[in-house]
């Protein structure tokens, strides 16, 4: 899952999107500080929609 072209904060079950009065956060609930969506980690853990996106991505090389 290292080099998918979807390992991206924004992908992440951790990710989380904090609307505030005049403007938007994100942050990872595991690492515990702000980030970016298009950012990247060890500790990704891809969305359950992501795993589906990729699995069909990976049987369509095959």
């Amino acid at each position: 899952m290292k080099g998918s072209r979807f390992h991206c904060c924004a992908t992440c079950v951790h990710f989380q999107v904090q609307k505030e009065t005049d403007s938007v956060r994100y942050f990872c609930s595991r690492l515990g500080y702000e980030t970016k969506p298009d950012y990247r980690f060890d500790c990704w853990t891809p969305k359950e929609h992501v795993k589906k996106l990729m699995n069909k991505e990976n049987k369509n090389e095959s």
